[in-house]
């Protein structure tokens, strides 16, 4: 049953914390090797899945505290995801981007992303 992302929270062992505005991801992904060879039949290529899954990255727009300074150069550290409900994804994770903005006549907001780096735990 769909649900509204209402309420959403996001907790960095460093104690970082911002007004979050929308979560995207982890976006998993997997890579495809390629098995082709000269005895394909029909000419198409043919594939296997990766044994290994890059996580992704985490990305989140925030409200913009210019007095809050992000976490962009600290090194991996717990990430925890909560939505409404109470499910988690918990994660290792470190910044990789902030890049805040300034409109004329709106609030200020940073979009953020989070690579994450290992294993996503669910609970």
């Amino acid at each position: 049953m769909a649900d509204s992302g209402f309420g959403t929270t996001i907790t960095f062992s460093s104690g970082f914390f911002a007004e979050i505005l929308s979560v995207d991801g982890p976006d998993l992904a997997r890579d495809p090797i390629e098995t082709t060879h000269m005895g394909t039949t029909n000419g198409n290529k043919t594939f296997i899945p990766s044994d290994l899954i890059d996580n992704g990255t985490l990305s989140v727009e925030i409200a913009y505290v210019p007095a809050t300074a992000p976490p962009i150069s600290s090194a991996a550290e717990t990430v925890t995801v909560t939505m409404p409900g109470g499910s988690t994804a918990a994660f290792s994770g470190f910044m990789v981007t902030f890049a805040p903005s300034f409109p004329i006549d709106d609030r200020m907001t940073a979009s953020c992303d989070v690579k994450v780096t290992g294993e996503i735990t669910r609970a």
